[in-house]
């Protein structure tokens, strides 16, 4: 199981899930009803925009987050862009402790990001060019490839350490697999099972 067991007994958790089920979830009724970014097919689709541009449930996943990242302690959280922007931005102004400092990782580098921040091209926010420790943040996460991509690209061209990734929703599709062969750890807030009853 991905989702942390300390998340599921905080009230935001189960409203969570209230939410995700009426923003983001469809129930497609058969094996093959929606295409996947991936290319894969599946009964069940999940946009997490809508989730993560809503006043309430972004307040919720600014605490859901922020209560493991005060665990893991992390210098600086990020991910790939597009899901994980709204996501890094919503997670640092939740953040109680204020020391939260963000970036983004361009799916192909634009190669003007980093004058100011002395970042590698396509890495972009705060600047992560001393190092430090990182947590990848993903919207929804089904074979892990993207937040994998992020990850290679932060270790191939800085000192930093990833030393996890979150993601707002576990498909159940292999990710956790995937994470575990590539040697980082996953967690989710959520996962598919408990949206899909």
């Amino acid at each position: 199981m991905s989702v942390h067991a300390s998340l599921k007994s905080l009230p935001e958790w189960n409203r969570l899930v209230e939410l995700v089920r009426e923003l983001a979830f469809l129930d497609g009724g058969s094996d093959d009803a929606f295409t996947l970014a991936s290319g894969r097919q599946s009964r069940w689709f999940f946009d997490m925009k809508p989730v993560m541009m809503h006043t309430e449930s972004s307040k919720l996943l600014a605490h859901l987050f922020n209560h493991r990242l005060d665990d893991l302690n992390p210098d600086f959280i990020g991910g790939l862009e597009l899901g994980a922007v709204p996501l890094t931005a919503i997670v640092i102004t939740g953040a109680e402790s204020g020391h939260r400092k963000g970036f983004m990782v361009r799916k192909s580098p634009k190669g003007r990001g980093g004058r100011k921040t002395n970042n590698p091209p396509g890495i972009e926010g705060a600047s992560i060019a001393s190092g430090g420790s990182i947590v990848i943040l993903e919207d929804v996460t089904t074979t892990g490839g993207s937040s994998i991509q992020a990850v290679e690209r932060i270790r191939g061209t800085t000192s930093c350490d990833v030393i996890a990734v979150i993601s707002i929703l576990d498909r159940e599709e292999g990710g956790v697999e995937a994470f575990a062969e590539a040697g980082i750890p996953f967690e989710s807030i959520l996962t598919r099972s408990d949206i899909a009853q």
